[in-house]
Formats: C-alpha cells, structure tokens, sequence
C-alpha cells in the first residue's frame, strides 16, 4: 500500500474499546457499537475536565459519551460525524460532521447539544485553543478555515487553504495548519490575523505535534521517511531519520521524547531531546495511531493490520505488551486518571 492509499482507507464500522492496562484482558462496551467511515485520529478523545470520553458514530450520526464509571450513551448530532475536540477548561465538546456541513456543541455536564454552528464547508479537521476560547475547523476541499467563538458560537470564515490537521500553540497565539499535498505549514497568528507560511521540507505531510516546552514543531515527511523538527523561534527545520511511511507523531511531555509510528516498516522510531534517534522499536503491522500516558510514562501504538495494541515502556524503550484491540484499531485516548485506554477500531459491518 502506498502513502496516497493509506491515508485515504474508507472502511465502514467502528467499536470503542476500553483497555484497563493493570489488567490482563480487554472489554468491550456492551450494547450498541459506534460505527465510522473515515480515518481520523481525532474520531476518539478524552475530556479530563468532565473525565469523560467521546467516539464519533457516522453510521447512526451520532456520537458515544463514556462517563468516568464506564456508562456510556449515543447523542444524535450531525450527519456524517468525522472528529471531536474538547475544551479542557469549560468542558464543552464539539463535533464535526462533514455532511451536515456544521459543528454540533455538546455541553459537558448534560451531555445535551446546545448549538448547531454551520461551518464554510465539510468539516474535517478540529482543534480548541483553550486560552482564547477558540474553536478552528478545516474544510475537506475548501481553502476556507472555520473559527468559532466559544463564548457565543458566532462564526467567522477565514481564507487559508486546504488544511487534514491543526495545531495551536494557544500561548503563543499560533495556530498551525498542516496540508498533506503542500510542503509548507501555514500559520496564523490569531492576533493580528497574519497568515504566513512554514518550510516544512518535503511534500507528502501527515503527522503533526507541538511540544510547547522545547519550542518545537514535529511534522512526518510520509514520502522521504524522516521527521522534520521546526523551530518555532527561528522557523528553521532540521530532519532526522525515521522508517518508511512515517504517519502518525506524539511527544512525551515528562521527558521530551518523541515517538514517530512507521506505517510502513511496523515500528516506532523514538527521538530524543536532542533530536536524534535513540531507537527503533519493532511493532505490530502498519502502526497507525500512537498516544501518550505521562503518569505511568507508556506509549500506546495502534496496528491497524494485525488488530493488536503495543505498549512501549518509555524507561527500557522496549515492548511491555501486546494486547488485542479489536479490528483495525486506528485512534487511541488515555485516561490517565483511572488507566483506560479507549481505541477506535475500523472494520466491516457484521450487519452489512
């Protein structure tokens, strides 16, 4: 499978899994199974504010709230819901469904949804900037990025170019938009309402992350295999090494290892402070998602191909365990409060 053909998989059916790491088995929610037809790692996340968890469920156009103690229920939002983002501080949820063409705002004690805010296009892509109060959506062939005002849901279209992900660096007042068909970065300060472009070294772009204390920006190169390290000060890119296929990227806060999953070779490339390689760690097939646990310092890696879960010891560098996560598991959240792991999986639909 080729760069072009791994990011554009449509499967169809999706089931969250919650994976207890002190214990040795996983369990399924029970009842109804969510379901999605897009590949987006942002289809899972996690609010630490309300302790909840939040799956996006094309098939039935809605979306799956998991409490703290594990009860779950379906919201109807949007047709054709693709990503979820949550402010960490009001505890909001917002969810993109690109058919509908909106952003459904789901408040975090009710679970209700409160607004339906109409978006340039298809929405795709979503992000909160938590400082400003801020939500930036892109739009799937559209150059318009959507921005809503938390406080009170007005929207404001703003001409950026195409953008498949986004990041904020909300101290800084920067939000970066990253275009898999571009070999540049856009940025724009939220400020001013400058937009300004980024080298980002080689065309073919798809993983990308922010670590604010280091004062770096990490993008995969899915073509060259090598990750590019910006500088935000100076905007200058050094590359290092990864495998082939790089895709998906996430940095260790506690320690400032990055950690690069190669779609193509089955492993995590794992990258220190000083930007050079410290290992290679051989996974499962084609790791396509990769999420961080701070507190207990894992690495969770997602084997799209062969339906398992690696867990990193970020101390040894090394493979604890291995366990199953369901068909072609592809986004990962961390609860890192009660030691959950919550993976969205594709597959086809028993009922189809």
């Amino acid at each position: 499978m080729d760069s072009s053909e791994f990011r554009r998989q449509t499967p169809s059916w999706c089931v969250v899994l919650i994976l207890l790491l002190s214990a040795a088995s996983l369990k399924a929610q029970q009842g109804a199974e969510p379901a999605t037809t897009l590949i987006n790692r942002h289809a899972v996340v996690y609010c630490a504010v309300t302790g909840k968890v939040y799956a996006v469920d094309k098939t039935h156009n809605a979306v799956w709230i998991i409490g703290p103690s594990g009860e779950a229920k379906s919201v109807k939002v949007g047709a054709g819901p693709e990503a979820i983002a949550a402010n960490t501080v009001t505890g909001i949820a917002y969810v993109a469904s690109s058919t509908a063409a909106n952003v459904s705002v789901l408040d975090g004690k009710t679970d209700a949804v409160v607004a339906t805010v109409a978006t340039a296009a298809r929405p795709y892509a979503i992000a909160v900037d938590v400082l400003a109060n801020k939500v930036y959506v892109s739009n799937t062939f559209s150059s318009m990025l959507t921005v809503i005002d938390g406080a009170t849901d007005k929207v404001t279209n703003v001409k950026t170019g195409s953008a498949d992900a986004i990041v904020i660096d909300a101290e800084a007042g920067k939000v970066y938009l990253l275009g898999y068909e571009t070999d540049a970065l856009t940025m724009l300060d939220t400020s001013s309402g400058a937009l300004s472009k980024v080298p980002a070294g080689a065309m073919h772009l798809w993983g990308l992350a922010l670590n604010r204390a280091a004062g770096k920006l990490y993008v995969t190169h899915v073509n060259d295999g090598s990750l590019g390290v910006i500088d935000l000060k100076t905007q200058h890119e050094t590359t290092v090494p990864a495998g082939a296929i790089p895709s998906a990227v996430a940095v260790n806060a506690a320690d400032g290892r990055v950690y690069v999953t190669n779609y193509g070779s089955g492993t995590v490339t794992v990258i220190g402070p000083d930007d050079r390689v410290d290992t290679i760690v051989k996974v499962g097939n084609h790791p396509q998602a990769v999420a961080v646990d701070r507190r207990r310092n894992l690495i969770a890696v997602a084997n799209t191909a062969d339906n398992t879960l690696s867990l990193i010891d970020g101390k040894t560098q090394r493979v604890w365990k291995t366990m199953p996560a369901g068909e072609h598991p592809y986004a990962i959240a961390i609860n890192e409060e009660t030691q959950r792991i919550y993976v969205a999986n594709l597959g086809k639909n028993p009922g189809e």
